[in-house]
């Protein structure tokens, strides 16, 4: 099984500027992303490491380290109209699979991409996978920016939400609140493609519930589409959203900012 790791990367941020690009230890972001999850290749691994660019200044800081990109256009409404253009420029068949990683998660665990092509490989019924993990915090659990989701049987995703989901009967008896039994899961935000649907899924019209949830991947649900979800005992690492979240980083990784 092979499969192509996608990394969308759009310069603009409104909480972080020129996000792709932030220092770490001397090497930009993105290519931090892009280098952790090259150790996913293996025989049956990631066949290509590709990073789909909105801004020329990204693919030339790809290319200074020996990173494969392409450079999409820059009015993409979502990271999945990104990729869907990616797929078409690498002219890959609707049958391949990809796995879209997102460019400021430079701690993901590196073995959580081929954890969910492989997942998406051996579920034919499936047209994405994506992977949760088991919230062990009650702060996490009410978070709205934690996104939660409730599966199956079958672990195919029935929904995801910012609310707190499973909400058991006696969650919040005398005034406080305590986690369900079993324990809740948490949203990755890493998602397997089926090249295919990844070219339809631009077309599908927005959904409600993924208007009120802002959550993109609830469209899939909403037209029909299976998710199939790897739930990984691995803690996902801190992501970059802030500059806060760039210093968090910075200090886990023992690096500062390239002078």
């Amino acid at each position: 099984m092979h499969y192509t790791i996608l990394i969308p990367a759009r310069l603009a941020s409104t909480r972080l500027p020129n996000k792709p690009l932030a220092d770490i230890g001397g090497v930009p972001m993105v290519v931090r992303v892009a280098q952790r999850v090259q150790s996913s290749h293996a025989p049956s691994g990631a066949a290509r490491v590709v990073i789909a660019a909105d801004h020329a200044a990204i693919t030339e800081a790809c290319s200074r380290y020996g990173v494969e990109s392409v450079l999409t256009r820059v009015d993409h409404p979502s990271g999945s109209d990104r990729l869907a253009e990616a797929c078409d420029l690498l002219q890959l068949a609707d049958s391949d699979i990809v796995v879209n990683v997102q460019g400021d998660e430079p701690l993901i665990d590196p073995l959580l991409p081929r954890a969910v092509a492989e997942l998406l490989s051996r579920r034919p019924e499936a047209s994405m996978s994506t992977a949760a993990h088991a919230i062990g915090e009650v702060a996490d659990f009410l978070n709205p920016n934690v996104v939660k989701v409730v599966l199956d049987a079958t672990q195919r995703a029935l929904y995801f939400s910012r609310a707190p989901i499973p909400w058991w009967r006696d969650g919040a008896a005398n005034g406080s609140v305590a986690l369900p039994s079993p324990a809740p899961l948490r949203h990755i935000g890493l998602y397997g493609y089926r090249v295919a649907f990844l070219r339809q899924f631009p077309k599908l019209s927005p959904a409600p519930i993924e208007l009120t949830e802002a959550l993109e991947q609830l469209r899939a649900l909403w037209h029909g589409y299976q998710i199939a979800v790897h739930v990984t005992d691995r803690s996902p690492g801190h992501g970059v959203d802030t500059p806060e979240d760039l210093e968090r980083v910075r200090a886990l990784l023992h690096t500062t900012p390239h002078s």
